[in-house]
């Protein structure tokens, strides 16, 4: 349940019809959600097969038109997108004519702020960026991970209360972004999340090469708890071979990997090198120890790789 201070009920938005143009994984679960707050969703664009499963799933009887028509029925509109394909919807319906005067128009993309929504302004609309820091599966599941969940908020400071109001409607926590931090605050979400997905993957894969059955059950409580240190301690939970200086056993590490993922090196070297930087800072890597750590790096990231361990 949302811990945020709920707003006063005459800075919360009226009940509204809502649209989704682009109904991806994100689209119809935030639709799902406002419809839980008393919104009434009344129009969804899809093209995709899936995007169609996806919305007949959360979004049962929720007619299937054009983005036109989407926003001709819709008081509110949830832009949900890929990003790069933003800045061309806005412009193609503002363009077109097809957006209202007072019409909220409402983009979920992380890396862009209210601005990419300029045409939309011009015509008359009011902009909001509402970004969600989760990842979506397509599913009903989606809708309760969203107790809690933390949104980029990005609008004109008029808009402020009901951009927040609206998120703490459908159960997250506002967080205001300015403008021009956009890129950068999505570039750390993703820096998290979506590499995190990656380093799991290829660990399981590794594990599943040295004969682990069950990598996932080992892995699990392993890295919960190393979350979970990480977000209390910071760089003060980094354990490790290379948080202790252990070059040779770090060196041991990149030639099994080049023996059997050498797909892996490069960015089991960067997390290194990173690792050791953070770890020099912070005190825990004796500098005499450094030395025979970089140096090993350095070698590794020069090595050929022809599955030789040196």
């Amino acid at each position: 349940m949302s811990t945020f201070p709920q707003p006063d009920p005459k800075d919360r938005p009226a009940r509204l019809t809502v649209g989704v143009v682009g109904a991806g994984r994100v689209g119809p679960a935030l639709a799902a959600a406002l419809q839980l707050a008393g919104h009434r969703p009344v129009a969804v664009s899809g093209v995709s097969d899936a995007s169609r499963r996806r919305a007949a799933l959360l979004l049962p009887d929720v007619p299937l038109l054009s983005p036109a028509q989407v926003l001709e029925r819709s008081d509110l509109v949830l832009l949900t997108v890929p990003d790069d394909a933003l800045p061309g919807l806005v412009e193609g319906l503002a363009e077109t004519g097809a957006i209202r005067p007072g019409q909220l128009l409402v983009h979920t993309s992380g890396r862009y702020g209210a601005r990419v929504l300029d045409p939309a302004l011009r015509a008359g609309a009011l902009p909001l960026a509402l970004h969600p820091a989760m990842t979506f599966t397509g599913t009903p599941v989606d809708v309760q991970r969203l107790a809690g969940c933390s949104f980029g908020v990005t609008a004109p400071e008029q808009l402020r209360l009901a951009a927040e109001a609206l998120v703490i409607e459908m159960g997250g926590e506002p967080e205001w972004i300015a403008e021009e931090s956009r890129p950068l605050y999505h570039a750390a979400l993703a820096l998290g999340a979506n590499h995190l997905v990656t380093l799991v993957a290829e660990s399981m894969e590794l594990l599943r090469t040295a004969g682990v059955e069950a990598p996932d059950r080992m892995l699990g409580p392993l890295l919960g708890a190393a979350l979970d240190n990480a977000l209390r301690s910071g760089d003060a939970a980094l354990t490790g071979p290379v948080a202790r200086g252990d070059a040779g056993t770090v060196a041991a590490h990149v030639a099994e990997l080049r023996n059997h993922a050498p797909g892996t090196v490069a960015g089991y070297l960067a997390m290194a090198r990173a690792t050791a930087d953070r770890a020099l800072a912070h005190g825990l890597l004796k500098p005499e120890l450094a030395e025979d750590l970089l140096g090993v790096l350095a070698d590794g990231a020069t090595l050929p790789d022809d599955g030789s361990d040196r």
